[in-house]
């Protein structure tokens, strides 16, 4: 499917408010983090970010509509060609696609980085994210059970993986 509207780029420091605008909403939700994010704490990554790390914005008419970032797995040498990929998207943009479009261009830019194992973390009841992921190659490892403790629940996290040729 084509996006003429769509483009995907960089995320530059000014992008930095929107992306903490985008992520928050899915505080405890639909990740681990319970804190609220601010321009800074993507303004850190950004400054501190290795040369096959990166944060990318997408828009649509030029508006920021979601982000996706590749982040090394690990600072162990072994795990130099491992990362993690995520993606998010401003409420009321998904199931349009574009989900699917942002990761098939993050799953790219990782070949390009020479990355060879992609990994995925989703609460293991997110249904809805694990089955787009498991359209676009990659494989449930497994599940972690209570792993994490949320608005008063224990959350179970699938780990999916994606091998690059």
């Amino acid at each position: 499917m084509k996006y003429p509207n769509i483009n995907i780029r960089s995320a530059q420091i000014e992008d930095c408010a929107v992306i903490a605008d985008i992520y928050n909403p899915y505080l405890g939700i639909a990740n681990m983090n319970l804190t609220p994010q601010t321009a800074d704490n993507y303004i850190q990554f950004l400054q501190n970010k290795n040369e096959r790390e990166a944060l990318y914005i997408m828009e649509e008419n030029e508006q920021s509509i979601g982000w996706g970032i590749i982040k090394k797995y690990s600072d162990r040498l072994g795990y130099k060609y491992t990362c993690e990929t995520s993606i998010y998207l401003k409420e009321g943009y998904t199931g349009r696609g574009l989900g699917t479009h942002f990761k098939r261009f993050i799953i790219q830019k990782c070949k390009e980085l020479q990355y060879k194992h992609l990994v995925a973390k989703i609460w293991a009841n997110n249904t809805t994210s694990i089955e787009y992921n498991k359209k676009l190659g990659y494989e449930e490892v497994g599940i972690q059970r209570k792993i994490g403790y949320v608005n008063d629940k224990w959350v179970d996290v699938m780990i999916l993986q994606l091998i690059l040729d």
